[in-house]
């Protein structure tokens, strides 16, 4: 009699697997910026004609509503905040690093536990973007914490822009 695991390897000689990559969520079409609005961008929802697509909220995994307050780097970008500075705030002035460093580390722990090596990050974003964010409502070159922490880790990032880039 057959075993569980050898089931599944039976199961997965007979197709071919997909790659996954990590998408955000947003950019897949899930309501969960912080105003409650989606990024849809159909040149990524159409990777998944050749990509198993995981998508994922760094900030909803951070444990933040959506709709939630807007939040912006005071100072630096997500490589200081991964170090421990505290340089996130909402536009209710709140400091929001810390919650911003738990999201993040729920995304690379997702990356870990399904083996991703690839993702598409939403630009502009304090968690997920890839070269540019926001300081002080000013946009800026930096990239945001969950980005920061998966390029430190190995894994390859890039945003919505650079598909085009790619295909």
């Amino acid at each position: 009699m057959s075993n569980f695991v050898d089931i599944l390897l039976e199961i997965s000689l007979n197709y071919a697997v997909k790659e996954m990559v990590l998408v955000s969520a947003c950019l897949l079409g899930l309501k969960c910026c912080y105003n409650g609005c989606d990024n849809t961008n159909d040149d990524v929802v159409d990777m998944r004609e050749l990509f198993t697509l995981i998508p994922v909220c760094p900030e909803q995994l951070a444990g933040f509503s959506t709709p939630r307050f807007p939040a912006f780097f005071t100072q630096g970008d997500g490589s200081d905040t991964i170090t421990g500075k505290d340089n996130i705030i909402n536009e209710q002035g709140t400091n929001v690093s810390e919650q911003f460093r738990c999201g993040a580390r729920e995304v690379l722990k997702l990356c870990n536990l399904l083996n991703i090596h690839s993702a598409i990050l939403k630009e502009k974003s304090p968690s997920c973007g890839t070269k540019q964010i926001y300081v002080k409502e000013k946009l800026t070159k930096g990239s945001g914490v969950t980005a920061t922490l998966l390029k430190l880790n190995g894994i390859r990032v890039m945003s919505e822009n650079e598909l085009k880039e790619i295909r």
